[in-house]
């Protein structure tokens, strides 16, 4: 498996770039991630389409410059190229049907969600039987990341087809990476998630711990970011981890749930034993226990500061007379 970046082809004189030019994009899925990406690519000066079943977050696209599709099938008609970045399985197989039956032959479709690496397949084979072609290309990333071009893409499928889609990865994200046979981009992804998981956690108990003695974690983060300590979590989660901050979501607990199931299976299929994965999982189900299900994971930092908050003065005083 190869993980070479993938270059801008230099242009000559004397021939035409191998890079063909893509200049209208659609977007299934106008998210937190998708409607991010789909701003950073309007202001690359890509023509932007896009349809979501939410009334409010196509007014919020269309309010932001992008045209907007009043369905899947319409869609596909005005774009060259077609991004799909949604919540389920079940969003991807019924937008695989639209996509094969009202696109044409050639037809590239990224796919950028999340999800089994079976059910990508499932959807692919359902585009091929049309001759529309689904690359698997999961992004690693926040909602935040997003919005500021601060994403990596993990592309895999056909190699012509990836280096085809240069221009296009790099007006939303800050890196692109060609993984080989489709489904590898998923498992890169979900190697990512597995470290996310963990160092999620880890910042947050690391906070707690300075803030304990005294040292807010805007400062403990602005610290330790630049020593042996530092993780990209901490840069970008730790923040949200102070005053409440994960009231504002760029990656829901409720839709995070989703990513460690496909961990977790992922593990057991492979045979691999992850004891600090394992020991993360508590913490996050706690957190939809506390009603935090739309709220960023950063919120692991509230269930922590939970569990070890001092007991009240009367749960002090019945254990004593338990004791007694």
């Amino acid at each position: 498996m190869s993980t070479k970046k993938l270059v801008k082809p230099a242009k000559t004189k004397k021939t035409v770039a191998a890079t063909p030019t893509f200049q209208r994009i659609g977007f299934l899925g106008l998210g937190i991630m998708g409607s991010a990406m789909a701003g950073n690519l309007m202001k690359a000066g890509f023509q932007v389409h896009g349809f979501d079943p939410t009334a409010k977050a196509r007014q919020i696209f269309k309010a932001s410059g992008g045209h907007v599709s009043k369905d899947a099938a319409h869609l596909v008609q005005s774009v060259d190229v077609v991004i799909t970045s949604l919540p389920s399985a079940g969003a991807l197989m019924d937008s695989a049907s639209v996509l094969a039956a009202a696109g044409r032959k050639g037809l590239l479709v990224i796919e950028t969600s999340t999800l089994d690496i079976k059910d990508k397949e499932a959807a692919r084979g359902v585009m091929a039987k049309k001759g529309v072609t689904l690359l698997d290309c999961p992004l690693s990333g926040t909602g935040a990341q997003a919005a500021r071009k601060d994403l990596t893409v993990y592309a895999s499928g056909p190699a012509a087809d990836i280096r085809h889609l240069t221009l296009v990865f790099e007006g939303f994200s800050k890196a692109h990476f060609y993984l080989g046979a489709f489904g590898n981009g998923m498992k890169m992804k979900l190697m990512a998630n597995l470290l996310v998981a963990i160092h999620n956690v880890s910042t947050a108990e690391a906070l707690l711990l300075g803030q304990r003695w005294g040292i807010k974690p805007s400062t403990a983060v602005k610290v330790l970011s630049d020593g042996a300590g530092g993780s990209r979590m901490l840069q970008v989660r730790g923040p949200m981890m102070e005053n409440e901050g994960w009231k504002e979501a760029t990656m829901k607990v409720a839709v995070w749930q989703k990513d460690m199931k496909l961990i977790a299976q992922a593990l057991v299929d492979a045979q691999v034993p992850a004891p600090l994965f394992a020991a993360s999982i508590p913490i996050y189900n706690a957190a939809m226990g506390m009603g935090h299900e739309n709220n960023d994971t950063a919120a692991v930092f509230d269930v922590l500061e939970k569990m070890s908050s001092i007991p009240h003065k009367t749960s002090v005083k019945k254990s004593k007379r338990l004791k007694a």
